[in-house]
């Protein structure tokens, strides 16, 4: 008889976790605890342009929305999202767009758009929302300031992420709903500034969002760190012109994780082929000792690596 497979204890246990996911998830929704109130955003103008004064408007308006938001925030009673959200607020913060609803949403703008040669625009992962934003700005402050003078970055939230290892987080339901977000976004981006070059970031579920969002995007390159896998067999499936990379730390735990697909009753769990994998067929990059939430931490590996991208600098090789 042949042997099992290595990690065959850890796939039982895994779709042992799946079946439960999927009794779960018809009632994840009504199980949510209640948001923290806010107030409906107003419609914004497509940015068209990004000359300072276009830009000055967008973030006047989005501090405006900011500054609504934490004001029903305090009435309601919630003192730590009134206090994150008078941070947000604070002069020379610069948000393209701002929604307080369901968690929170935005497109936060470090450095000088308007002159911006590289742009890199960051997609987070499960657990990230307004009360959990802090950990994801500092990495967009981590990278630009390693990419240095003529770059920016976006930290874009522009999705109702999933919860952290809860049943949400193991289909692509919310990638499917923040995907045509991401691509209006990331087009306007590159209207705003045609001559920018521009990367799109995609760490853990977010490599979900930004596979979802690829076809037609008009982006240098999409790299997945920390990545579940994407749901596509293979970079060539994403459909797009971009190159795509791939990269996966020494001590982040989801290189544990099997890399399957299982159809179930009320969804399919589970992201297939690991990116960087041969049969994925990215261009891999040096993502150092990384855990989970440490890509873009400075003086690491994996930060000087994802810059090197972004800068256009850094090659990769194939898996």
């Amino acid at each position: 008889m042949a042997p099992r497979p290595r990690n065959s204890r850890a796939l039982r246990a895994l779709l042992t976790a799946l079946v439960t996911a999927s009794v779960a998830l018809p009632v994840s929704g009504a199980a949510r605890p209640a948001a923290v109130p806010a107030p409906a955003p107003a419609a914004l103008a497509p940015l068209s342009t990004a000359r300072p004064s276009a830009l000055e408007a967008r973030y006047a308006a989005g501090r405006e929305e900011i500054r609504a938001a934490r004001d029903m925030a305090a009435r309601h009673g919630d003192r730590r999202r009134a206090a994150a959200l008078t941070a947000m607020a604070a002069p020379g913060r610069t948000f393209l767009m701002f929604d307080g609803r369901d968690g929170g949403r935005g497109a936060e703008a470090l450095g000088d758009l308007s002159r911006a040669r590289r742009i890199a625009v960051l997609v987070p992962g499960a657990g990230v929302d307004l009360d959990h934003y802090a950990r994801f700005r500092r990495g967009a402050g981590a990278l630009l300031d390693e990419l240095g003078s003529g770059s920016a970055v976006v930290a874009w939230l522009g999705y109702r992420t999933p919860t952290t290892l809860g049943p949400s987080s193991l289909t692509s339901a919310l990638a499917d709903e923040a995907a045509p977000g991401l691509r209006t976004f990331v087009r306007e981006l590159g209207a705003a500034r045609p001559a920018a070059r521009i990367s799109l970031l995609c760490h853990s579920y977010g490599s979900v969002v930004c596979a979802r969002a690829a076809s037609g995007l008009d982006v240098a390159d999409i790299v997945l760190y920390g990545s579940p896998g994407t749901g596509a067999g293979s970079a060539a499936a994403l459909h797009t012109r971009a190159t795509v990379r791939a990269g996966i730390g020494g001590d982040d735990w989801i290189a544990g994780v099997p890399h399957i697909e299982l159809p179930l009753p009320f969804a399919t769990v589970g992201f297939g082929t690991d990116p960087v994998s041969p049969e994925f067929g990215a261009e891999l990059f040096d993502a150092g000792d990384a855990g989970h939430s440490d890509y873009l931490e400075r003086g690491s590996v994996s930060l000087r690596s994802i810059a090197g991208i972004v800068a256009g600098t850094t090659g990769g090789r194939h898996a």
